[in-house]
Order: C-alpha cells, then structure tokens, then sequence
C-alpha cells in the first residue's frame, strides 16, 4: 500500500457573490479535513464580491485560525482569483474548488494516493449539472484545446484539481479569466509535469447564479486562447 505522500495542503475556493455557499462549502471542508493527518489551510479568495460574502469569509477567519482571506477590491475575474489561490497557499500541495458547493469536497482524500505517481489531479465531471448549451459549449472548447496543446483530457475547466504547488515555481500565469485552468494545464505539459484525471460528481447549484457562460467571457477565452497557443509554441 504505498505511503500517503499530501500531509501538507492548501485549499482555497475562488468565490464571487457566494454569501448563500461559501459558509456551507468551508464547514464542509473542515469537517472532511479535520479528521485527517494533515497539515492544512483554508483559503477564501473573495472575487470583489457585490453581496457578504467578503463579511461571511472573514467571520470565519476570525473564528478558526487555519481559515484565511484574500480579497480583490473589484472583480478581476476567474483567473485572477485562481492565481490569487496559488500565490497565497503556502503548503506543499494545493487544491482548489470553486465556492458555490457543486462539489463535495468528500472526494478529495482519495485522490492523495494518486500524488505518489503524478504532479496534478484533475478531474472530469460525472453526470454535469449544466444545461445542454452549456455542455456543448464545454465539450467543443475541451476538443479545441487539446487539439492544440497536444493534450489527452476530458474535462479542462472541471473545478476539482489537486497539484503539486512547487509546479507553479516560475509558472508565468497570464490569464485572469476563463482561459486559466487551459493555461495552467498547458504550460504544465510544456515543462514535463504527470496528469491523471480521475471521474468526481457534480451537483446542482442551490443558490447564487452562474457567470462563466457570459457571451463576453467566451469571447475573449477565444481571443486569448490562440494568443496562449503563439506563446507556448515559441517557448
């Protein structure tokens, strides 16, 4: 049985407007976490958010020291809150989900065995609670991807990976939107990091509202997704 190598985590959920989850989602990882013999944080990275979720998250803090917060002033956007997470985790893995509960979080300890044989999990979503454009959209710009960047995955922007966080040490993250778990997964490759992917349940949203499928959020994933293309390619 081969030893468990994650004894040191960080985890942190990207969250804008999510005053309805983000209590439920951090008491939810406590309660997975807490029993385990593991050195770990939680991390709030509050996405300028217009509602409480910014007072929510630091009230937690407050009351549990493995609890921080990061807090953009406006919304940046998913990527930035992404590279936020990363630059403010300070253990020796690193995990992330997003903060509006479609994952549960009970998931995550068996995927630590995995990190004996690889550099990130990243999961793929068993039976996607998203409408039928809206996987459509997923499944034609997974295919573009990895078409591209000569990559084997089914699932690029499932919110539900695992790393190794000494793989971001001189990782150059650009993107602040939607075209950052392509980048990440890219420049990954380019440096010769191991990916597994591993199947995870997602579950029906109960509160809050979805952004990432905005027209101008697309759009400009496209625009900066061949620009990413020109850079790997001559790196």
């Amino acid at each position: 049985m081969p030893k468990q190598i994650v004894k040191s985590l960080s985890v942190f959920f990207p969250c804008y407007n999510e005053q309805d989850n983000v209590e439920r989602v951090v008491n939810r990882s406590i309660e997975i976490l807490e029993p385990l013999d593991i050195d770990y944080e939680l991390i709030i990275v509050n996405d300028g958010s217009k509602d409480r979720t910014s007072q929510i998250a630091h009230k937690l803090a407050e009351a549990n020291s493995k609890i921080k917060v990061v807090d953009h002033p406006t919304n940046l956007g998913y990527g930035a809150a992404l590279q936020s997470g990363f630059r403010a985790a300070t253990k020796e893995f690193v995990f992330y989900t997003d903060g509006d509960g479609q994952f549960d979080i009970a998931e995550l300890p068996p995927l630590f065995d995995l990190m004996n044989d690889c550099d990130i999990v990243s999961c793929c979503r068993i039976n996607r609670q998203d409408n039928f454009i809206r996987k459509l959209n997923a499944f034609c710009w997974t295919t573009l991807v990895c078409m591209l960047f000569k990559m084997k995955l089914k699932d690029i922007d499932c919110a539900f990976k695992l790393y190794r966080r000494n793989i971001f040490d001189n990782m150059q993250m650009k993107s602040t939107g939607a075209l950052i778990d392509t980048e990440i997964l890219a420049r990954a490759v380019k440096k010769g990091c191991r990916i597994v992917q591993r199947p995870v349940h997602h579950y029906p949203r109960t509160a809050g509202r979805q952004t990432g499928a905005k027209i101008s959020v697309i759009l400009r994933a496209f625009k900066e997704l061949f620009g990413l293309y020109r850079q790997i390619k001559k790196s």
